[in-house]
């Protein structure tokens, strides 16, 4: 029984090194490399905000030739659909610095007019791809009295006009880009036009002209978004 015992063993002991040639080598598996979560940009939410920016008109404009800066508040609430376009709405209120301007008449009467408050609340649709959000605006837009007055040779003279234009509408498009969580910056034209005045009464070369009220704005703003809803894990 010794001599069995030993033998087995001697046998195990010469068919361990062949036995272990003929296995596979071990291969080495790399790990794959870190994949940062995807960034998912969402415009679903509140927002309020600032910008500045500048108003301009031509030589049509009861204001004349006139380019003004000026500053405000917006603040709105956006809804992501579809899933890559935005609608929403927005109020804005802006003003506008500078004073009276002027207008010319051939017989040297003088038209001066000043507005230096303008207000909007519009929809807003756009197309958004990642970070950047393309839209368009439209709606209602506001001012404040426009301040008339007529001198011939410097002496105040009486006049009287057509409506008080204080009510009109607004146009206008831009781009937004969300630059870090919760903040987004944006750049945009908008367009306000408030009718015509038409001066019914006074010096006899204002009678019967009609002067535009509309105002070109270009403006550069920064919002501060309160984002909800829309999916989990790392989102703008």
């Amino acid at each position: 029984m010794k001599k069995f015992l030993l033998g087995t063993a001697a046998l195990a002991a010469l068919a361990s090194p062949a036995f272990a040639a003929d296995m596979p080598a071990r291969t080495y598996t790399k790990a794959p490399p870190y994949t940062a979560p995807a960034v998912v940009y969402n415009w679903t939410g509140f927002y309020i905000g600032g910008h500045v920016g500048g108003a301009f008109t031509d030589g049509t404009n009861l204001m004349g030739a006139d380019t003004r800066f000026l500053g405000g508040v917006q603040g709105g609430f956006d809804y992501q659909f579809a899933p890559n376009w935005v609608m929403g709405i927005e109020a804005q209120y802006s003003w506008l610095s500078g004073g009276s301007s002027n207008t010319v008449f051939p017989a040297g009467t003088v038209v001066t007019g000043n507005s230096d408050q303008l207000g909007s609340v519009t929809g807003r649709l756009g197309y958004t791809w990642g970070p950047a959000l393309l839209y368009a605006k439209g709606g209602y837009a506001w001012r404040d009295n426009n301040n008339i007055g007529v001198a011939v040779a410097g002496v105040p003279t009486a006049f009287t006009t057509s409506g008080n234009n204080q009510n009109g509408y607004t146009v206008g498009a831009g781009l937004e880009y969300m630059f870090a969580p919760n903040w987004s910056a944006k750049a945009e034209y908008q367009y306000y036009n408030f009718g015509k005045t038409t001066f019914t009464g006074g010096p006899a070369d204002i009678v019967g002209a009609s002067l535009k009220n509309d105002e070109h704005t270009v403006k550069l703003g920064v919002n501060y978004r309160f984002g909800w809803g829309g999916p989990t894990g790392s989102r703008y």
